[in-house]
C-alpha cells in the first residue's frame, strides 16, 4: 500500500513539474529588440514630466512601507536611510553602503553588523526601485529604446547595464497618452519567465508634488506600498527630530 502511495505521489510530482515547465515555455515572452535613440529619450523625458521628476529630485525626505514588513525613512539629501524589519534596524549610508545596525536596543558590531547592513542595502535597492523606478530611467549604465511588444503595444525599454544589485535587468514601460506609466513588463534575473507584466497605479502626489505609484497588480500577489509620505522637513513625514542622530 505504501509503495502504491509513493508511486502515485511520484507521478503527481512529475506531472506538476512537467506542467510548470510547459507553462513557463508558453508564458515566456522573448525580449523585444530595440536600438537606443533620441526618440526614446524624448519619451523617457515625457514620463519624467508626468511623475514630476523635478519635484522628486528636490524632495528631501521620503517614508514608505514595503510588503514583507520593510519600513523606510529616507533622507535623500544626505544619502541616509533608516531600514526597519522585524527586530532589526539599520541606519544606512546609501553612497558608501556602510552604517549602524541594531537588534532591539543593542547595537551590533563586526560581522553581525555588516551582515545586517548588506541585507538592508539589498532590501533598499529593491524596494526603492518599486517606489519610484520611473525616476531612474536616465541613471548611469542605462540605455533607452522604443520597442513594439508581441501584442502590438508600444513601449519604452530601459536596460540597466550596471548599478544596484541586479545589473542586466530590462523593463519595458507602457504609458498613457500623458506619459504616466500604467504598467511595465520585466526581463529580470530573479524571475525565470520573461515578459511578466505588473501594473503601476494608485498614483499619489507627495506634498512636494512628486508622484509615486502605491499599487502594483501582478499575476500573483499584489504589491501594496503603504504609509507613503514625502516632504521637505521632518514634520511632513511625522518625525519630530533627526532619526539619524540616534
Amino acid at each position: 500500500m505504501i509503495k502504491k502511495i509513493l508511486k502515485w505521489l511520484a507521478i503527481i510530482i512529475a506531472v506538476l513539474i512537467v506542467g510548470a515547465i510547459i507553462f513557463g515555455v508558453i508564458a515566456n515572452e522573448k525580449m523585444p529588440e530595440g536600438t537606443p535613440s533620441a526618440e526614446a529619450d524624448v519619451q523617457a523625458n515625457k514620463m519624467l514630466e508626468a511623475i514630476n521628476y523635478a519635484a522628486w529630485d528636490t524632495t528631501t525626505y521620503v517614508q514608505w512601507s514595503f510588503p514583507g514588513g520593510h519600513d523606510y525613512l529616507w533622507d535623500k539629501k544626505r544619502n541616509m536611510v533608516r531600514v526597519v524589519w522585524g527586530d532589526n534596524k539599520v541606519l544606512l549610508n546609501t553612497k558608501t553602503v556602510t552604517g549602524k545596525a541594531f537588534q532591539g536596543n543593542v547595537q551590533l558590531d563586526g560581522t553581525a553588523a555588516n551582515d545586517l547592513v548588506q541585507k538592508a542595502w539589498g532590501f533598499f535597492c529593491n524596494d526603492s526601485f518599486w517606489l519610484n523606478a520611473p525616476a531612474k530611467v536616465f541613471d548611469p549604465g542605462t540605455n533607452r529604446s522604443l520597442v513594439t511588444l508581441k501584442d502590438g503595444r508600444k513601449g519604452l525599454m530601459i536596460k540597466y547595464e550596471g548599478g544596484g544589485v541586479t545589473p542586466g535587468d530590462t523593463y519595458v514601460w507602457i504609458m498613457d497618452e500623458n506619459g504616466l506609466p500604467v504598467a511595465w513588463k520585466m526581463w529580470v534575473k530573479i524571475i525565470p519567465i520573461g515578459g511578466v507584466e505588473t501594473s503601476w497605479e494608485d498614483w499619489k502626489a507627495l506634498t512636494t508634488g512628486a508622484k509615486v505609484a502605491q499599487t502594483h497588480v501582478t499575476a500573483g500577489p499584489t504589491l501594496q506600498l503603504t504609509n507613503v509620505k514625502g516632504g521637505m522637513d521632518w514634520a511632513a513625514i511625522g518625525e519630530g527630530a533627526d532619526p539619524f542622530l540616534n
